[in-house]
């Protein structure tokens, strides 16, 4: 599988909160469990951690450990 970088636009805005990337810290985000579709940008962590929270994508996909 292969993938295709490409660099956002100058006005590309976060998908969080609508702020201009380039503004802060940029954070590309792409699901590669489907054909890894279009890449997501946030302008931050912050702002990709509470998209995260708030759309519970961490339910039922959090690897978990066992001494056993």
């Amino acid at each position: 599988m292969s993938t295709t970088i490409t660099t956002p636009t100058a006005d590309e805005s976060c998908a969080y909160c609508g702020s201009d990337i380039f503004d802060h810290d940029p954070v590309c985000v792409r699901d590669c469990t489907d054909d890894c579709g279009s890449p997501t940008y946030f302008c931050n962590y912050a702002c990709l951690s509470a998209h995260v929270d708030e759309e519970d994508l961490t339910t039922g996909d959090a690897c978990k450990w066992s001494p056993e």
